[in-house]
């Protein structure tokens, strides 16, 4: 049995400001470096734990005039964790894409106001999106192939849910699902990051998909 968002508790919980507002990204196959050069970024200072890098992050676009965010990476086996508190880089379509040539990309993203997103792509493929809120309206290449597995991790496909439904919780478990990946408190906790700040924006042809931060 797999996964579920039930036992993805412990991140609202533990890490409520980060919780609050971040995306997260896996990326099979490549190091960090890597991922931060497909995404235009430049290295900044390691920091230790969520905490660290959610401070970091909040700063951020002050320092930069609202030019960059910060990227907090770590090798965890064959994947690297991208955690952007206050970010949304992961699920930007138009950034995600270009990056996911020759690998697979499974991101998810959720702000204060609600807004949230899944976006999942493979070799400059889109898979799969949609909105976790809505897990019915679905878009991408392969939009129908893990309905069973968005139920078994704990999506909510009924046009109302219940008032507990958390469905950031189950985008844990899925990405679990389609990656083996196990996210821990420890790996928030106790993980030096390598960082690193990107554009927002990248010049001159690409565009946010609108998906923003708090």
């Amino acid at each position: 049995m797999g996964a579920t968002g039930s036992e993805y508790v412990w991140f609202e919980e533990l890490f409520p400001d980060l919780a609050e507002a971040c995306c997260l990204t896996l990326v099979e196959g490549l190091d960090p470096d890597e991922v931060l050069r497909r995404l235009g970024g430049s290295e900044a200072p390691s920091l230790t734990g969520a905490t660290a890098i959610t401070e970091a992050a909040f700063a951020m676009p002050e320092e930069s005039d609202g030019r960059r965010q910060l990227l907090a990476m770590a090798q965890l086996g064959s994947w690297t964790l991208v955690v952007e508190p206050n970010g949304y880089l992961g699920v930007t379509e138009d950034r995600a894409l270009p990056a996911s040539a020759g690998t697979r990309w499974i991101s998810h993203f959720v702000n204060i106001n609600g807004v949230d997103a899944w976006v999942w792509a493979e070799d400059g493929d889109l898979r799969l999106a949609f909105e976790p809120t809505l897990p019915e309206s679905r878009r991408g290449s392969d939009p129908d192939g893990y309905v069973d597995a968005m139920r078994a991790a704990g999506f909510d496909f009924a046009p109302d849910p219940p008032d507990d439904y958390v469905p950031a919780r189950a985008c844990f478990a899925f990405a679990e699902h389609l990656t083996g990946v196990v996210l821990t408190a420890g790996v928030f906790e106790r993980t030096a990051f390598r960082c690193g700040s990107a554009p927002i924006r990248m010049p001159p042809t690409v565009t946010s998909t609108g998906a923003g931060s708090r």
